[in-house]
């Protein structure tokens, strides 16, 4: 019987032997997820992209300052046919012609990489309250245990606040309410 490629990772986590394997599964696992997010993107993302990697080169900058500077040349020097004389409004206009290109496909590519973080830290969220809920859950055992053997420290309320189940929305309101106070602004009441 085969394993799907959806069962291997889990087959990869069971046969890891050191944290160096863990390790390792982890990586391949994300490299995977940001294999499939570039293979799925849209053409115009793909084309921002290239754009915005190449506009961000030193190429680039080498490349504009040999044409600003043939270009100025070619009409500030005596004896020739000047196209484009002093203050140089053609250069200009084709310089900010190329800005509000260069500026959207940059704002492309910035969405595109917006909306991989926003996966990323969805995924992030997700994991770690995967491992709150663990955490939580591994407390209570470990309470149970300790009530079991008669070995309890009696009512901790450390204890007793850690076993309790985390909510995000309430983690949520607490977070905002904190950034409000701490903007000077007043609590917002309930609707």
């Amino acid at each position: 019987m085969s394993q799907s490629a959806t069962d291997q990772p889990q087959a990869d986590y069971r046969s890891a032997k050191t944290m160096a394997d863990v390790t390792r599964h982890n990586i391949q696992a994300m490299r995977k997820l940001e294999e499939l997010a570039l293979t799925q993107r849209s053409f115009a993302d793909r084309m921002a992209a290239f754009v915005a990697k190449f506009c961000g080169s030193i190429i680039f900058v080498w490349v504009h300052v040999l044409i600003f500077a043939v270009w100025i040349a070619f009409n500030v020097l005596p004896g020739l046919q000047h196209f484009d004389p002093y203050p140089f409004t053609f250069l200009t206009l084709c310089v900010s012609l190329e800005a509000i290109f260069l500026s959207a496909f940059i704002l492309i590519s910035q969405n595109y990489e917006m909306r991989i973080s926003e996966r990323r830290n969805q995924l992030d969220l997700q994991i770690n309250l995967l491992a709150e809920q663990e955490s939580t859950k591994t407390l209570q055992l470990l309470e149970a245990v300790a009530r079991k053997l008669g070995v309890s420290e009696g009512n901790d309320p450390e204890i007793a606040a850690l076993e309790q189940a985390t909510r995000p929305d309430k983690l949520a309101r607490q977070i905002e309410k904190a950034y409000r106070e701490d903007a000077g602004q007043p609590a917002q009441t309930k609707p």
